[in-house]
């Protein structure tokens, strides 16, 4: 069983295939051969015993007063009628002459009324014949044989036919499975050596061959599904090849400046007290940002959430604390904040969602004005906006706000890495949140956070838009 077993996980799939569908042909074309066989050989038999049956009756109606003994003898032969004698119950009135066809105690008893009729294989002038005893006029039994020879003939031509037909069906049982199992698993040859070749190439922009037209079947589904992976690991690697390309460049500027400052403090003696002063607070403001960005692209590179950090958070109290914080690092921008979502919670990582909270924050500071405000409003439906008043963000560059490193040329003098948002939106999806960014019409851009959880019952209902917060009259709040 065990050698069977590993003989079957060597072979290919198509050589399985193909032996399975032998099989299963070759065991319906065997048993509609057998069955054939089988009916004929019945029909054939049974067309005999009733000639048989009907010879008997004849002779019964025409010798009912004759005495026991034979009455005819020529069933030698294929054309003669068939041989027929009369036989008493008991052997004191059987006739001086020898019997044609064998008498044995069955047929007394079928005379004297003690058994029921039966047919038998006899020989006759040896030849093979099929013999009916059966009862006679009273106290009688009537034997009439006929040759088989005929009819066993027959049988085995029709064994012999149904053999041919049979072998004939397991030979093309054999060429249609391989038929089918070629032409069934041809979307996996294909999707073998598509996989073979992305291997041996790494190149992740090929693909399966599809035919045009093809239904859709469970194969071609699956080509269609190893496609569509292939399409998601080629985005993939094209996306870690320019996050490297794009850290590369973004690394560069600072460590220059990191190894010309540290060049300029290894010749101090040569340098002024100012000048050493200038080279050492660069040095530790670029190490700061090489630290910054170090630790953002860290954090862009975790794909999920950890679960067991994961608890109930409530927006209300987590944005009320992000907006706290961001008027301490940003005293000259107004942050209004509106909370209408109450008590309700959310599931998630606190630190993870403030940090979302956070960017936003500080995106919306870094475009504001001195002085101008940046509203935040908690909707009771957990849509979470932010509002500046700043430039906005142009129609070109909507579309890329959230990709890594990227920053618009209104942008690319302000502080930053251009990880913020795209750090925003990665927190946002492993929390099944959506972060989009618009344009707003009275000016300035507008960030919406729509957490999945839906409203609970009873709750109020979300209001058609954010409200306007009027600019303080005083200083930051």
């Amino acid at each position: 069983m065990r050698a069977h077993a590993r003989w079957r996980r060597r072979r290919p799939l198509r050589t399985r295939l193909a032996l399975a569908c032998t099989g299963a042909v070759a065991l319906v074309a065997l048993g509609v051969c057998a069955a054939a066989y089988t009916i004929i050989r019945y029909e054939l038999v049974h067309q005999l015993e009733l000639n048989l049956t009907q010879q008997a009756t004849q002779v019964r109606l025409r010798h009912r007063a004759d005495p026991p003994g034979v009455l005819q003898g020529e069933c030698a032969y294929l054309a003669a009628p068939p041989c027929a004698q009369i036989v008493p119950a008991g052997p004191g009135a059987d006739p001086s002459a020898p019997y044609l066809l064998p008498v044995g105690s069955a047929t007394r008893e079928v005379a004297a009324r003690e058994r029921r009729a039966f047919y038998t294989e006899v020989t006759v002038g040896g030849r093979p014949a099929r013999m009916l005893t059966t009862q006679g006029s009273p106290g009688t039994a009537i034997q009439v044989a006929l040759r088989s020879d005929a009819v066993d003939k027959g049988v085995r031509q029709a064994g012999e036919l149904m053999a041919a037909v049979a072998a004939a069906g397991v030979l093309l049982a054999a060429g249609l499975g391989y038929a089918v199992a070629r032409t069934g698993l041809a979307p996996v040859a294909r999707l073998t050596a598509t996989a073979k070749r992305i291997a041996a190439t790494r190149d992740a922009s090929l693909r399966i061959d599809v035919p045009p037209g093809r239904r859709e079947d469970e194969l071609t589904s699956l080509a269609g599904s190893f496609n569509a992976m292939l399409g998601e690991l080629e985005q993939s690697v094209t996306a870690q090849r320019r996050l490297v390309a794009d850290a590369s460049h973004e690394l560069r500027t600072p460590l220059t400046a990191l190894r010309t400052n540290a060049e300029l403090l290894g010749r101090a003696d040569r340098l002024t007290a100012d000048q050493r002063e200038r080279a050492s607070a660069g040095l530790q403001r670029q190490l700061r940002e090489v630290t910054g960005l170090v630790n953002d692209l860290i954090e862009l590179a975790r794909d999920e959430e950890p679960q067991p950090l994961v608890e109930q958070v409530r927006p209300s109290t987590l944005v009320g604390h992000c907006v706290r914080a961001a008027r301490g690092h940003w005293p000259t921008v107004a942050f209004e904040f509106v909370d209408l979502a109450g008590a309700r919670t959310v599931p998630g990582v606190p630190a993870r969602l403030a940090r979302l909270v956070s960017n936003l924050l500080d995106n919306a500071a870094k475009f504001s004005p001195a002085g101008g405000p940046v509203e935040v409003v908690l909707g009771a439906d957990l849509e979470l906006t932010v509002r500046d008043h700043g430039p906005g963000i142009a129609p070109e560059d909507l579309p890329y706000v959230f990709d890594r490193f990227y920053r618009a040329s209104a942008a690319r003098a302000l502080p930053g890495s251009g990880l913020g948002l795209a750090m925003a939106r990665q927190i946002a999806r492993a929390h099944g949140a959506t972060l989009t960014a618009e344009s707003s019409p009275g000016g300035g851009a507008l960030f919406r956070l729509r957490f999945a959880a839906a409203p609970s019952a009873g709750a109020p209902p979300r209001p058609p838009a954010p409200p306007t917060i009027a600019p303080p009259t005083g200083g930051p709040g």
